[in-house]
């Protein structure tokens, strides 16, 4: 038999499950920290430094202080297609373009 017993196997994984969720957890709050405009350049440089110097004081101040507001990402190429689906037909629905205005602008959006 292993003098490793079963019930130290599993907490051994349960450590390292932990340890990656924690490094996980680390790179998130340093990509908000970098995607947040509320922040100017150096108060990101702040919160990078305690983050990285003091990581759970770091983490658990920025998730206090930054963690209420949620922000929506959206990727460029989704941003873009849906804005620009529903350009077109108010300025139709208004009547301030005509029919012809209104199918280039469609064709040109549709491709």
């Amino acid at each position: 038999m292993s003098s490793y017993p079963l019930l130290d196997a599993f907490l051994t994984m349960l450590w390292f499950a932990l340890l990656a969720l924690w490094i996980v957890v680390l790179i998130v709050v340093m990509l908000e920290i970098f995607h947040n405009r509320d922040i100017g350049g150096c108060g990101k440089a702040g919160w990078l430094l305690l983050v990285i110097l003091l990581p759970l004081i770091g983490v658990v101040a920025y998730v206090i202080v930054y963690g209420g507001t949620p922000r929506v990402r959206r990727g460029h190429a989704g941003r873009h297609a849906r804005g620009r689906a529903s350009r077109p037909s108010e300025p139709y629905d208004r009547g301030a373009i005509s029919d012809t205005e209104f199918q280039r602008s469609k064709e040109q959006l549709l491709g």
